[in-house]
């Protein structure tokens, strides 16, 4: 018979485990509708901007992935989803003061602006394309007429999608690492830089690489800034806040924290784009690519170390 003494009546092992009900779906789907609100948020700046012909890129081409990065990302979603068969539901039960009831129609709504918009341009990125249907030529003429009045509501949705993927965690109050406004801002930021990699990685334009790059140096600031004001905030909140921000500071996620997500994902990119900028021959791939795993990443970490934090005292 083995003895055991129990100090405290909570954190037993087998007898008071942690949440652990949110797996891989979730931070891919967190990653995929930061990318796709990021692409989203520059094609419609900049066809606001009056640039769509000297950033194709980023108004055409890089549009055309979101819809299918959206489906993945609602897949994800679906995979989730302990009863399947009843997903319509969050459509007919309206509670303001829910999140996932906002995004889920945030969901619904982005969703066809994406398709329309990328459906403007087809005819341009494939010059060969051609409507055998009458009424979708006629659809075409008038999406590209009205290109600005679905610009408008798309760069709004588009925000608020990005900011969503950070607010969905931050709604759970009884997660310390979560429950911060931070992780709003935050995630708004990093899906705009996995964008904005995105779209150089697409792009053959030198001169608007360059200025997606000069946008991408100062979005990684702007996402370190965020970080070590997120933990400095953990750092003077609860000592339960203090035991959150442990984790990523001296405890078991630190390692992969600083080494993928602020050395690799953010410094070392950033380093080599003001390398470009300078003139030296950096090939695109490498900070690009860094980029975007390392946004991943940051959404496994965020995740799987928020589900182990509780407020214990």
């Amino acid at each position: 018979m083995k003895e055991e003494l129990f100090a405290s009546g909570r954190n037993i092992p087998n007898i008071d485990p942690y949440l652990n009900i949110w797996h891989w779906q979730i931070p891919i789907y967190l990653f995929l509708g930061g990318l796709a609100a990021g692409i989203l948020v520059f094609a419609s700046v900049f066809y606001l901007m009056g640039k769509e012909n000297k950033m194709p890129a980023t108004v055409k081409k890089a549009p055309m992935l979101v819809p299918f990065i959206l489906i993945i990302g609602l897949f994800m979603l679906f995979l989730d989803l302990k009863h399947k068969l009843w997903f319509w539901q969050l459509y007919t039960t309206i509670r303001l003061e829910s999140p996932m009831g906002w995004g889920s129609w945030v969901l619904m709504i982005i969703t066809p602006i994406s398709i329309v918009w990328s459906f403007s341009y087809i005819r341009e990125i494939f010059p060969k394309w051609n409507w055998k249907f009458k009424f979708l030529k006629t659809f075409e003429a008038w999406v590209i007429r009205n290109r600005k009045f679905i610009a408008w509501p798309m760069a709004i949705y588009a925000v608020i999608l990005g900011i969503y993927t950070g607010i969905l965690l931050s709604a759970f109050n009884a997660r310390p690492l979560w429950n911060t406004s931070i992780l709003g801002p935050l995630f708004l930021v990093s899906g705009m830089s996995t964008g904005a990699a995105t779209i150089i990685l697409m792009s053959k334009d030198h001169k608007e690489r360059k200025i997606m790059g000069r946008i991408d140096i100062l979005l990684i600031i702007i996402e370190l800034f965020f970080i070590i004001h997120l933990f400095m905030g953990f750092l003077a909140g609860s000592e339960a806040q203090i035991n959150a921000a442990n984790l990523f500071l001296g405890g078991k996620f630190t390692a992969p924290f600083f080494t993928f997500v602020v050395i690799l994902g953010l410094i070392f990119p950033a380093v080599l784009e003001i390398f470009e900028l300078k003139g030296y021959k950096v090939p695109i791939l490498i900070p690009a690519v860094l980029i975007l795993l390392g946004g991943l990443i940051f959404r496994f970490l965020m995740v799987e170390a928020g589900q182990i934090t509780r407020y214990l005292y």
